[in-house]
């Protein structure tokens, strides 16, 4: 078992306690699990007076269960008060849930093809329509689907002018039930390289939700990754995961639902290979705060691109979602680990 140097040891035994599901094939976790004394990791990094605001003092990154190969996508599941989350080389989705553990939802999850799709064939960002469906970005079979009452899957897009898109890696819903999703290379074997690659850019699109059309609406973007709206819809946030230009960009939204003229919202280049990770998955609270993974963890920042501080788990971290009763705990996935910390704020959409 992989373990960062930050974790706490005294408490590693409550955390293999959690790890009920090593492998996605392992039985389901059962019985009640202590979830009083979770390990911690990692730190808060405090930039700016108004974090404080936004994480009390003394917040620690718990580590909820761990032994994933690399775990992504996280959402919060109203229906039952528990987080699933993509374990994406095993082509899985995992449930979490208080004093239960983790247990297997959904395998095969973005792969259903019977020869080896390379190290990432599974699902990436996760997501819930308006109609509480699971709507997937899938690797393997490079399309985003809708998990319909009774388990069936129904494709909602799989290519782009006759071309079949790369790999959908993220996803935004907004309100009117329109689907925004990114579309870089990663879930392709060779991944740029991949013969297999058909588009000549890696686009970010919208799914309408009135007609079911496939709109491109930006490819300026060399590596679109995590993506997501302001509170008022008029902000689409959208990261860039590319080492020579790991940025976040900030897009007007239209009223038609196109995109405006992007402006840099914040430029982290400088930062990769000081730390772990590069921008990735990103949500934003109810004041328009941005809470996006990237080099080191989650950095904050304030609506105007500001950055308040970082929440450091000393791992890769590849998504966060708000969740719990109130929508105030953050759930992050960190490499190997499901982690959550408690801030004072409540995630956009609660």
């Amino acid at each position: 078992m992989k373990i960062a140097p930050l974790l706490v040891l005294a408490t590693l035994p409550a955390l293999l306690s959690q790890t009920l599901a090593q492998s996605p094939l392992a039985p389901p976790a059962t019985g009640t699990i202590n979830t009083d004394n979770f390990p911690t990791i990692g730190e808060v990094v405090r930039l700016d007076p108004a974090l404080d605001e936004l994480i009390p003092e003394g917040a620690k990154i718990e580590v909820l269960a761990t032994g994933f190969e690399w775990s992504e996508g996280a959402v919060w599941d109203r229906s039952d008060s528990s987080v699933l989350f993509s374990d994406i080389p095993r082509n899985s989705v995992m449930r979490w849930r208080e004093n239960v553990g983790t247990t297997l939802f959904l395998q095969p999850a973005g792969y259903t093809g019977a020869t080896d799709y390379g190290k990432e064939p599974g699902s990436n960002g996760l997501g819930f329509d308006t109609k509480g469906r699971l709507i997937s970005c899938e690797h393997g079979d490079r399309r985003i689907s809708m998990l319909t009452t009774g388990g069936g899957k129904r494709t909602l897009a799989d290519n782009y002018n006759g071309k079949r898109l790369n790999s959908p890696n993220d996803l935004a819903i907004k309100s009117n039930g329109d689907i925004y999703f990114t579309d870089p290379p990663y879930g392709l074997p060779e991944r740029w390289e991949d013969s297999r690659r058909e588009l000549d850019f890696c686009g970010v699109y919208r799914i309408s939700k009135e007609d079911g059309s496939l709109t491109l609406l930006t490819k300026e973007m060399t590596r679109p990754n995590g993506i997501a709206f302001s509170p008022d819809e008029k902000t689409l946030y959208v990261a860039q995961s590319d080492p020579r230009a790991a940025i976040w960009k900030a897009f007007p939204v239209n009223e038609d639902g196109t995109l405006g003229e992007s402006r840099m919202f914040y430029d982290a280049t400088a930062e990769v290979g000081k730390a772990k990770g590069l921008p990735d998955g990103l949500k934003v609270d109810k004041q328009g705060n941005v809470w996006a993974t990237g080099p080191g963890g989650v950095h904050v920042f304030s609506p105007e691109g500001k950055l308040l501080g970082r929440i450091e788990t000393g791992e890769a971290t590849a998504n966060c979602a708000w969740g719990g009763a109130d929508g105030s705990t953050l759930y992050l996935t960190a490499d190997m680990y499901l982690a959550r910390i408690k801030t004072s704020t409540v995630g956009n959409g609660f």
